[in-house]
């Protein structure tokens, strides 16, 4: 199994951490393309105390010349003289996407089996390419896809799914429906289900206080969730609620749910965070390969000191390598275009 490794925001703490993935015990035996500056790479492993030498490989050369072991495709983007450590930049953003995208082109292409990247920064990206909110939007663009992947935060005791996700808070009630959480569910079982995890029982979050009081507090628990709890059910999954949010995630960790579908973004995030900052992962599913990157941010404020925790780096890797082993018989696209490395998403 081959790991496409994006190089995040050059600001942050993505390139300290990069750097110690790579050297880390359990890679050492993995096979590894590392997507970025190679400068910045080196910027990270000096932060990190340590002593990395990649040899590197051209993006022309692949993927008829490449080697076995940990590679680098020096993309020469973001040379660290222009960077100020802690703080978003266009640069950093332009140089984010553009080794996330090399990293998407080569598990599409086959040539790795999953895509990582390493934080970014939200406003790094939009001050890059204003167009694109979030990662899932690039992703879309960089694929050819339609939306048609969703973000998962995962942790060994317990997965979270979303049924919305980067909107603002005001938003999300109108942005619900029946059949949009039915589908969140039946997601949730098939990305499980692909991971080793067959049945999955699945706890629904509420959206209201409560789950609604009985109306009082909200109608949406009784008029759009309940209806799309009971349609799972009556295709023979594992699902219970609407539970309120503020219990749900208790029950899932004492072992009554395998993975909790919350209505909107820090209602589960919170929870996730709260229980294992330092190990949690970010999967998004649906592109037929695993893309992973740890649940948490650029840092900023220890940028550069050598303090960033590698804990959820490295689940994000063990994850997506562990995913693309129980998926063997992905081919790719076999093609990658001469030009892979570096055209610009539209």
């Amino acid at each position: 199994m081959r790991l496409a490794l994006a190089i995040g925001d050059a600001g942050g703490v993505g390139p300290e951490l990069a750097a110690k993935l790579l050297t880390h015990q359990d890679m050492r035996d993995r096979d590894v393309i590392v997507l970025g500056d190679a400068r910045l790479l080196g910027l990270g492993a000096r932060h990190g105390g340590l002593d990395l030498d990649l040899p590197t490989v051209a993006a022309a050369d692949l993927p008829d010349r490449l080697p076995a072991g940990k590679v680098m495709v020096d993309l020469g983007n973001c040379p660290p003289g222009d960077l100020t450590l802690g703080r978003s930049s266009q640069g950093a953003g332009a140089a984010s996407l553009q080794n996330f995208a090399a990293a998407l082109r080569l598990a599409q292409a086959g040539v790795a089996d999953a895509a990582m990247f390493t934080p970014f920064n939200k406003h790094s990206m939009r001050l890059a390419r204003p167009a694109y909110v979030d990662e899932i939007g690039f992703i879309d663009a960089t694929l050819g896809a339609d939306r048609s992947g969703r973000e998962f935060n995962v942790l060994e005791e317990v997965w979270n799914a979303r049924v919305t996700s980067h909107i603002p808070l005001r938003e999300v009630a109108a942005s619900l429906s029946a059949e949009r959480i039915l589908s969140s569910i039946r997601l949730t079982v098939t990305v499980m289900e692909g991971a080793g995890k067959p049945a999955p029982r699945i706890g629904v979050a509420a959206l209201n206080p409560h789950a609604g009081d009985g109306r009082n507090f909200g109608e949406e628990d009784e008029d759009i969730i309940a209806p799309a709890i009971e349609a799972a059910r009556a295709e023979g999954l594992d699902v219970a609620g609407p539970i309120p949010s503020d219990t749900v995630f208790v029950r899932a960790t004492r072992g009554e749910f395998d993975a909790v579908l919350t209505m909107y973004h820090d209602q589960g995030q919170i929870a996730m965070k709260l229980m294992g900052f330092d190990r949690g992962v970010t999967l998004i599913a649906g592109y037929g390969f695993p893309i992973v990157t740890p649940a948490h941010g650029t840092a900023y404020d220890i940028a550069g000191r050598g303090k960033a925790d590698l804990g959820a780096t490295l689940a994000a890797a063990r994850l997506g390598l562990a995913l693309a082993r129980l998926n063997p018989g992905r081919s790719g696209t076999g093609h990658l275009a001469d030009n892979w490395a570096t055209d610009p998403v539209r």
